[in-house]
């Protein structure tokens, strides 16, 4: 199968939507190079031979090709920009949804479900998870990003409204769940939890068990220039998806993960295009037929700091493991092109304790090659610190785990 998640019978007769993507690539002028000896894309070795496309190369095929919707209206929207430049993603209206309806169905007529994906400046999942809900024929409420102090009111109008299933980014949903236990509502009549966005992360089920203990958690993948990619239900792992029939992902020998699509009103010209997600394919316990993908995280998580790499991920895990810590997140600061300090922040809870910032630098100071190396002559440039919020991307509510910036930015 060459690493893809479909067999050739069942990929092949589909392979004309990505012969189409091919022919529309080759005639972007700054792309033409590298799709030469490829006219052709008829089996799934075909496929597995056209080189890959990154976020770089789908913007410049974009910006070339300003794809159009055949019917409704065609929406724009952007992704990322906390770690490098955006991601830019054509729809139509109704983003694809009816497929991933047809595969997935967590919602119904019965449910009143809270959308709480953030709403504004250009971020597809709340618009997303608005479709799918208006084919679920559900009740909806919209909230989009609520302040701090607007957290306790309206916990208690959904738990008068007897809320039966949310949805947002994990960092969010986080959010929500904490200001509930703190404030001490429960939520008996919420049943279902939906998210995409981000990793599924373990404190949400502790929040869960407290706050909603009936909550089962349905998740979706993928990204903007994909849309989405495969679903799982409560009987699967949190970081396991069952692909959809047109989605066709491809695992590559150094583990990255590439997407094709398969979907003839796909607008962005989706072949083999890598997001920096790692991923292996494997059978779900879930018992579901067919092939099913466990994501393994990202590969971009390794950055250079002064010629050396640097794994935020190891890093955020070990910060995470100690006591008292609820989430870590890295942030580096450049300036002049030089990375000039490197900071961890932590959002502690009640268990930390007095001197943890300052215990856990100089355990990950003295136990991380990069940072000893890069900082020997001046130490003071690596921190730990404890906060009362991380940096989140104000537009989406993603807290990432990695946050990049200019000397001088807040």
């Amino acid at each position: 199968m060459n690493g893809f998640t479909l067999t050739p019978e069942a990929a092949e007769p589909l392979l004309t939507v990505a012969q189409r993507n091919l022919e529309r690539l080759a005639t972007v002028p700054a792309l033409a190079d590298r799709y030469e000896g490829h006219e052709k894309v008829l089996t799934l070795a075909d496929l597995a031979a056209v080189p890959p496309l990154v976020k770089d190369d789908l913007n410049v095929a974009l910006a070339a090709l300003q794809p159009k919707a055949e019917r409704g209206a065609t929406w724009l929207f952007q992704s990322g920009g906390s770690t490098g430049a955006p991601k830019v993603g054509h729809a139509p209206t109704g983003f694809y949804m009816e497929t991933v309806h047809s595969q997935w169905q967590p919602l119904d007529r019965d449910d009143l479900f809270v959308n709480a994906w953030g709403a504004g400046r250009m971020w597809g999942a709340h618009f997303l998870a608005a479709a799918f809900a208006d084919l679920s024929g559900c009740g909806v409420i919209s909230v989009g990003s609520v302040t701090k102090d607007e957290y306790a009111d309206w916990l208690a109008f959904f738990a008068t409204r007897e809320v039966t299933a949310i949805g947002g980014t994990p960092s969010v949903l986080r959010l929500w769940f904490a200001a509930a236990r703190s404030a001490g509502v429960t939520l008996p009549a919420l049943t279902k939890v939906l998210w995409l966005g981000e990793a599924w992360h373990p404190q949400l089920d502790d929040d869960l068990a407290a706050v909603a203990p009936n909550a089962r958690r349905w998740g979706m993948f993928g990204s903007t220039e994909t849309w989405v990619v495969g679903t799982n239900t409560p009987d699967c792992p949190a970081d396991t998806f069952h692909p959809h029939p047109d989605q066709l992902v491809r695992v590559a020998e150094d583990g990255l993960l590439d997407f094709t699509t398969l979907n003839p009103e796909m607008l962005n010209p989706v072949l083999r295009y890598q997001t920096g997600d790692a991923g292996e394919l494997v059978s779900c316990p879930c018992g579901r037929e067919g092939t099913a993908l466990r994501l393994l995280g990202r590969r971009d998580s390794v950055v250079q700091v002064r010629g050396l790499g640097l794994h935020v991920d190891d890093i955020v895990a070990q910060a995470e493991r100690a006591p008292g810590v609820a989430r870590a997140q890295v942030v580096i600061t450049e300036q002049r092109g030089r990375v000039a300090s490197v900071d961890v922040l932590l959002l502690t809870s009640t268990e930390a304790a007095p001197d943890l910032a300052a215990t856990l630098r100089a355990e990950i100071f003295s136990s991380t090659f990069t940072l000893s190396t890069a900082f020997l002559h001046d130490p003071d440039s690596f921190q730990v610190e404890a906060v009362d919020a991380l940096i989140c991307n104000e537009r989406t509510g993603k807290t990432a785990s990695l946050v990049q910036r200019e000397a001088g930015q807040s």
